[in-house]
């Protein structure tokens, strides 16, 4: 026999009311579960685990002060991140131990959440970029590949450079991607942009053959167009990172962070279906052991998986196993109906995926615009990538060198100190730097 309340003459279900002060209830903070995996080829590749860490820099160096948070969720984001080094670790090393501080300190003090989410994207780049530029004065020639994840309640942002991958699962399997590949092979974009910044792009050529192999850029032979580090390469391979911006509904989702170790050795979808049902640790462990099996232990291969679930008091939505659908677009049509089993779920939103941001760029013009919407929120004469503290008229901006007929106003901020400019114009093609600044192979002509 159905139970009904009878509050106003029309006979209301009881779960039915149940349902609706559910979701009138605040939407709480996820709970974030994860698990890592490595197997070691090289010992290049390194991982930040950081489930609680503190939005503020903190003072425990490398780690970001992050570990021992208090209780105050409002005030702590959770950090993941992978650094696939080559030509050594101390590019991974450094990257691991320094970026996180260096994202956080350009994030302006005493903001709200909605305007820390809005600031993040280009604290991010200002991160990477103070983080290659201070690397460059260690005259180490080793390079790393990043992915940086920062959740924040149902907000998650990824900064990538490099091949390894970040996808996101949402928690009706759909599958969206949240970073950039970064190899030459597979950005033509990227290939035009580093030639016309004086790099040079080609195979590697056999005497009386065609060439062979991917796509490198020389002198150097990288395959990738963006890393930290490289020294020996050019300016013009760039730390300025892929970001990308999405907002979950209160259903969570899982996110596969991994090296290429592993992308070489399964596709998305192959990770995803061999690790569906299990929880984050063993589902990493999975994930390493299939891809080490299928190709062998050719390079570093390492895996994190995070889980972002409702909180305690609402059960976890269950995935339809196999479904698996590619998205490329994050806002469902508004013709779209919600399915039976996501009404049965009461409170818990339609399983979309809303994408709040996205840039890739590699030029820092654009990238630190004073134009972003979070612009007014940066103290006025600070460098915009390292926070060097200038007198007014010291700094020089951004946009000093774009066309006269330009919208944006030259003596405009954001503004870079000397060595952050020589920077920007290094990596634009205008001042090779990293060739004058240390005894490496000299540009071609």
């Amino acid at each position: 026999m159905e139970v009904h309340a009878d509050v106003d003459g029309s006979g209301v279900p009881l779960a039915v009311l149940l349902k609706r002060e559910l979701c009138n209830q605040k939407v709480e903070r996820p709970d974030i579960l994860f698990g890592e995996a490595n197997k070691s080829k090289k010992g290049e590749d390194f991982t930040l685990l950081l489930p609680r860490c503190h939005r503020t820099t903190g003072e425990g160096g490398g780690s970001g002060g992050g570990e021992n948070a208090g209780d105050d969720d409002d005030d702590t984001i959770s950090v993941f991140a992978i650094f696939d080094g080559h030509n050594g670790s101390l590019a991974a090393i450094y990257t691991r131990e320094n970026l996180i501080n260096n994202v956080l300190a350009a994030i302006p003090p005493n903001l709200t959440s909605e305007e820390c989410t809005a600031a993040l994207p280009r604290a991010l780049v200002a991160g990477f970029v103070k983080t290659d530029k201070d690397f460059q004065t260690k005259a180490a020639r080793s390079g790393t590949t990043v992915t940086f994840v920062i959740i924040d309640g149902w907000v998650v942002t990824v900064a990538s450079v490099g091949d390894s991958r970040c996808i996101l699962e949402s928690a009706e399997g759909s599958v969206y991607f949240l970073s950039a590949d970064h190899r030459l092979d597979a950005n033509e974009e990227e290939v035009e942009r580093v030639t016309a910044s004086g790099g040079e792009v080609g195979r590697i050529n056999i005497a009386g053959g065609a060439g062979i192999g991917p796509l490198r850029c020389w002198p150097g032979g990288l395959c990738l167009s963006r890393s930290i580090g490289d020294i020996d390469v050019g300016e013009f391979i760039v730390p300025v990172p892929h970001v990308k911006q999405v907002k979950l509904s209160n259903a969570g989702g899982r996110l596969v962070i991994a090296s290429d170790g592993v992308w070489d050795a399964l596709c998305f979808q192959e990770a995803l279906n061999y690790i569906r049902g299990l929880p984050a640790e063993a589902a990493a462990n999975r994930i390493v052991k299939e891809a080490v099996t299928s190709k062998g232990l050719r390079d570093d291969t390492t895996c994190i998986v995070v889980d972002i679930l409702p909180p305690e008091k609402l059960s976890p939505p269950l995935k339809r196993p196999g479904k698996g659908v590619i998205k490329t677009l994050f806002r469902r049509r508004p013709s779209d109906e919600m399915s039976e089993d996501q009404m049965d779920r009461g409170c818990l939103e339609p399983d979309v995926v809303e994408e709040i941001y996205e840039e890739g760029s590699a030029m820092l013009a654009r990238r630190l615009n004073i134009n972003y919407p979070s612009g007014n929120m940066f103290k006025l004469h600070d460098c915009a990538v390292c926070q060097l503290e200038m007198k007014p008229g010291e700094g020089t901006s951004v946009h000093g060198n774009m066309p006269k007929h330009s919208r944006v106003d030259p003596w405009g901020g954001p503004f870079l100190c000397s060595s952050c400019q020589l920077k920007k114009e290094a990596m634009e093609g205008k001042l090779h730097s990293r060739n004058s600044q240390f005894d490496v192979r000299p540009m071609p002509k």
